[in-house]
């Protein structure tokens, strides 16, 4: 599939006639705008622009979202994106090198009030990070596609139910700590006021409550994540000379920020599109399409689904794709060298004529640079992180497409043979 842009960059329809493509770009009368997936731009004139009404389904995601752009008989394109999941690490990176900068600086200086607002409508930077991600996905598609509609499906997940799956009626309001003055006395109470560790052995007096997960690596204030240790074993499991073996409670990140992201992702895209070209739709009707069409269980065979045309047919490849960072400002290293000075974080753009996240060509791989070094010795690897090679010189590479953002891969179609109803065979 060759998708085509019109000499004044509206989408048409894409083409399978690969001869008319080399035709037209041998006699310099189209060019090549992108490789990955294969577009072109016409350098005349058609006179006539039809297309055919394109629906775009978006499967959302916490760790993964889902891209299918179909008319009613035939798949145009499909792909996987996989979302970025440092970002908290980041931020609180961040937010641990200006205190210790602060206080090396400004230690003298009292502390300055809170002067920071947060405006309408502010969201968390990963749910913001997830639906800009989802936005420009969905205008990267739209740009070289004629997409008429666009179907979005959203999810609200009960975490008390998912917590305990009988609750019901006023249990709601009946939380396990009803009763209880604050969270840190119904973690002594549940605890029995013992230390979980030593069981009161040792010659720590005082009853401290210890975050399993430390907030600054994104845990929570809930109970589940706290437990009771004397002074004693809590000052040894900061120090490390104490390791006990905690049972990690669960996490609802992804069904936090998926109840967050929905409406929000709903209004924008209304915004950017118009109301009457964006729908909604919900998880259980897509799973009942899935199912009643015997269809394989994956993000974009999912997104098919949303978008209403689970029975075209799709013997095109699909595309996986991997979010990366625009930006690393970080411009030094923490490790400090002799003479008080510290190395460069920050490499020069261009190695050889190659920088980082390039698309290139080795052998018969189209891969991406993943590491450079200054010698010209690059490492090489497919954007699921598959490695190539470790240690190849640039001049063994040709290049076939600069940095981008995402890194593109594509990959076969999941055949359409019947599966067992309720059974996933992709990784979720």
């Amino acid at each position: 599939m060759v998708y085509v842009i019109a000499q004044n960059g509206k989408p048409l329809m894409p083409t399978e006639h690969h001869g008319k493509v080399r035709w037209l770009l041998k006699r310099k009368r189209a060019r090549v705008v992108r490789h990955s997936p294969f577009t072109i731009q016409l350098l005349y004139g058609t006179g006539c622009e039809r297309v055919q009404p394109v629906t775009l389904g978006v499967d959302t995601g916490y760790k993964t979202a889902g891209y299918s752009a179909s008319t009613e008989n035939k798949v145009l394109f499909e792909a996987e994106e996989e979302m970025r999941t440092d970002i908290p690490h980041l931020i609180t990176e961040r937010r641990e090198k200006r205190s210790a900068r602060r206080n090396r600086k400004t230690r003298y200086r009292q502390t300055r009030f809170d002067n920071r607002r947060r405006t309408g409508g502010w969201l968390p930077p990963s749910a913001e990070a997830r639906l800009l991600s989802h936005e420009n996905m969905t205008a990267f598609i739209s740009s070289f596609l004629p997409v008429s509609h666009i179907a979005i499906e959203t999810a609200a997940f009960d975490i008390q139910k998912i917590k305990n799956p009988e609750i019901g009626g006023k249990e709601y309001q009946e939380g396990e700590q009803l009763g209880f003055w604050n969270t840190r006395e119904y973690v002594l109470y549940r605890d029995g006021h013992t230390c979980r560790v030593c069981g009161g052995k040792s010659k720590g007096k005082v009853l401290e409550v210890h975050h399993i997960i430390r907030r600054s690596d994104g845990g929570t204030d809930r109970p589940e994540n706290l437990i009771t240790l004397c002074s004693h074993c809590h000052d040894g499991v900061h120090k490390e000379t104490v390791k006990p073996n905690f049972k990690k409670a669960p996490q609802f990140k992804a069904e936090t920020l998926m109840s967050i992201m929905r409406w929000e992702l709903y209004r924008r895209l209304q915004e950017l599109y118009g109301k009457e070209n964006v729908s909604m739709t919900y998880g259980y009707l897509t799973k009942n399409t899935r199912i009643t069409h015997k269809l394989e269980k994956s993000h974009h065979v999912d997104a098919r689904c949303i978008a209403g045309h689970p029975e075209a047919s799709s013997d095109e490849d699909w595309y996986y794709m991997r979010k990366t960072r625009n930006h690393n400002r970080k411009i030094h290293k923490d490790t400090i060298l002799k003479g008080g000075e510290k190395k460069r974080n920050q490499t020069e753009k261009l190695i050889g004529g190659f920088g980082i996240f390039d698309i290139v060509r080795y052998g018969d791989d189209v891969c991406y640079i993943h590491g450079r070094r200054a010698s010209g010795y690059f490492d090489i690897r497919k954007p699921d992180a598959t490695k190539i090679h470790s240690g190849i010189h640039y001049r063994n590479l040709t290049l076939v497409e600069r940095v981008n953002t995402r890194l593109i891969e594509r990959r076969k179609p999941i055949p359409l043979q019947p599966a067992e109803a309720g059974v996933s065979s992709a990784k979720i």
